[in-house]
């Protein structure tokens, strides 16, 4: 095994303490910086810039705005922001965390170049997160480095809330970043007023399929052992040309060393302890409103609807997106940018926003307004949904009355 791969899993009371300890440590922390201001900015940060030509496709894709890097110091070590606009009154900004083998920008440019979330973000700050080491130009981390845990990736996202002065955010994130996310709104939940959660799993490894992933690792190179991570079968085998494009950018432009060290800690997490009120003594879930994604046969598919059985039905949706592979935001970009909308409405905010298909734009064939809210009768929660045409049924064991579901049916 190579220098810097750890394949460590604390105990279960271990993590609990631990977890104790570290809200106690960043509340006082928060706490002590609660009347200063930051309002100062560092200065941009060059953009690293050579001859792949991966790089500058990967550059290009950015929008042209006031979008500012930042290095931001936490209880683990730095970590890289990047950040648009400035906090607008009460409302929340918009937190993104990407998933293993991304970063910010592999992960959410699509999505966020679209004409629609454009529209949407212009009421909204909006705060790009790279995990330590996977921003684009990331210096190599040191031999022997002990990358953070889940729980301190999750642990170190208060200080760029304080950093900015939100007052809170809401998140979208995939995959990693939709646990980490997760992890955060449990121990922090008065900070996260939503989530958007694409492609979460709430399970831990077993055994066998840790060390499956050990064996993969050493037999395959690093980008070939992600890929079936972020994308369905279906694309790895018709080898398109998104997959071949991000295998060439994830092995060119996010240090592989650095990516290991991410790659071994996230397949080291311990389960999300969450569970639906009700379903046990002292349950503890998410308390915000959450819309969960995947796309139909995404290999995170049945941690998804593993995770939506966890969660009060009477503010979770779930979306599952027809003919989006393994990453919805890349593939269906303004089909999630209408849902997001619609879920941000939901909330309370952004009463209106321009729609550019009022003005005789192209109607996509399914649109959002097919929004299901009806109530239904009691079935199991963990039941599987076929494709995108069939709501399903929630239990509630705190109430006499069937909840209410919230389905979202997309298709192409």
């Amino acid at each position: 095994m190579g220098p810097g791969l750890f394949w460590n899993f604390p105990s279960k009371a271990s993590c609990t303490a631990s977890q104790s300890l570290l809200q106690t440590m960043l509340l006082s922390r928060m706490a002590g910086m609660k009347e200063q201001q930051f309002t100062e900015e560092k200065p941009l940060l060059p953009e690293p810039r050579g001859p792949d030509a991966d790089m500058e496709n990967c550059e290009t894709m950015m929008p042209i705005g006031d979008w500012k890097e930042h290095d931001i110091e936490t209880p683990y070590g730095m970590l890289h922001v990047v950040i648009r606009g400035a906090p607008k009154g009460n409302k929340p900004a918009i937190l993104t965390y990407h998933d293993v083998g991304l970063n910010h920008k592999l992960c959410f440019n699509s999505f966020f170049h679209n004409e629609d979330m454009q529209e949407i973000t212009r009421h909204f700050v909006v705060c790009h997160v790279d995990a330590p080491g996977q921003q684009i130009g990331a210096a190599q981390m040191p031999q022997g480095y002990q990358y953070p845990t889940m729980d301190q990736l999750a642990a170190m996202l208060p200080c760029v809330v304080q950093h900015f002065g939100f007052k809170s955010i809401v998140g979208i994130g995939v995959g990693a970043g939709a646990y980490i996310l997760a992890k955060f709104a449990l121990i922090f939940p008065d900070l996260v007023e939503g989530l958007v959660l694409l492609n979460i799993d709430p399970n831990g490894k077993g055994w066998i399929d840790w060390a499956t992933g050990k064996l993969s690792g050493l037999t395959s190179a690093l980008p070939d052992t992600v890929l079936p991570h972020l994308f369905s079968q279906e694309e790895l085998m018709s080898n398109t040309e998104l997959v071949q494009s991000y295998r060439q950018q994830i092995n060119n432009t996010i240090n592989q060393f650095n990516l290991q060290l991410f790659w071994n800690m996230y397949n080291s997490r311990r389960d999300l302890e969450m569970n639906r009120t009700g379903s046990m003594i002292n349950a503890k879930t998410l308390k915000c409103p959450v819309m969960l994604v995947v796309g139909d046969n995404a290999p995170a598919e049945e941690g998804v609807v593993e995770c939506n059985s966890k969660l009060d039905p009477t503010n979770t949706t779930f979306l599952k997106m027809a003919d989006s592979g393994g990453l919805p935001q890349l593939t269906q970009p303004g089909k999630l940018s209408e849902a997001f909308k619609y879920f941000l409405q939901g909330m309370g905010y952004i009463a209106y926003v321009k729609d550019r298909r009022l003005s005789g734009g192209p109607v996509p064939s399914a649109s959002m307004t097919r929004l299901a809210r009806s109530r239904t009768a009691s079935l199991n929660s963990g039941s599987s949904i076929e494709g995108s045409r069939v709501s399903r049924g929630f239990t509630h064991s705190d109430s006499n009355e069937a909840p209410v579901s919230h389905t979202m049916e997309v298709s192409c």
